[in-house]
């Protein structure tokens, strides 16, 4: 499959979402809201329930599936009131020592007026302050889209792991497209060189695994195992590993 291929699969109607995840692999969660700041953004989905028996704070972005539920959920585009709900979510879950999951599928953060005047800059830099240095365990599980610092702002993990035909990219095909030729009719030449790939960016060592459609069923067994393994390091070898993880990424 080509690589803009993959891009426009990952935007597919009929796609698994955050919720169909979260619905198959944390039975008992119970959804949290507000940001304790402004308000509540329906695009972020963030709560607290087991996967497959670990204690786990479950964070994830939701597009919706009809188009009602798409403009409630703001297509998957957050405002700053959702990345703050995620980072309030992330800190008690290191007050509480539960690790962290947290399910991408998002084209980018919302980029309208109202989010700029209510600091999605910011908002989206303090996440990733923060987690830099947030004493618990963080998965990141990229589903369909994974599209700029949107998506990065719920990255900064100790392991990044995605489906097959994910993507994950600083920019989109179109928009890069259009910065360099000044059109989007070359975004399938874009994808290419992009190297957006779940494929290619783990060749590129910058996801940790790619996760087979036919391995939905031992997901989240996996992503239990491989959280529980993180947990029992100490908490400075952890944020070290965490810390060089990101300072080797293009050397």
């Amino acid at each position: 499959m080509e690589d803009y291929e993959i891009v426009l699969g990952a935007r597919g109607d009929r796609r698994l979402t955050a919720t169909d995840y979260i619905q198959r692999m944390v039975p008992d969660f119970i959804e949290f809201h507000g940001d304790r700041l402004y308000g509540d953004d329906r695009a972020v989905i963030a709560g607290i329930g087991s996967v497959a028996g670990v204690p786990v704070t479950v964070i994830g972005i939701e597009k919706g599936k009809t188009t009602a539920e798409r403009i409630r959920r703001n297509f998957g585009s957050a405002h700053p009131e959702g990345y703050r709900k995620s980072l309030r979510l992330m800190k008690q879950a290191a007050k509480f020592h539960r690790p962290v999951l947290c399910i991408v599928d998002t084209a980018g953060a919302f980029c309208g007026v109202d989010a700029e005047e209510h600091g999605q800059g910011r908002a989206i830099a303090d996440n990733l302050f923060e987690m830099a240095d947030l004493a618990t365990p963080i998965l990141s599980l990229i589903i369909g889209e994974g599209g700029s610092g949107g998506a990065l702002a719920l990255c900064h993990s100790d392991r990044i792991w995605m489906m097959e035909d994910a993507y994950f990219s600083v920019v989109s095909p179109e928009s890069c497209a259009n910065i360099l030729w000044k059109s989007t009719e070359k975004a399938a030449e874009a994808a290419k060189s992009l190297g957006l790939t779940a494929a290619k960016l783990h060749k590129a060592g910058l996801i940790d695994r790619v996760c087979r459609n036919d391995e939905r069923k031992k997901l989240a067994a996996d992503i239990a195992e491989e959280l529980t393994r993180l947990a029992e390091l100490p908490m400075p070898e952890l944020l070290e590993g965490r810390y060089r993880r990101f300072r080797r990424v293009g050397y």
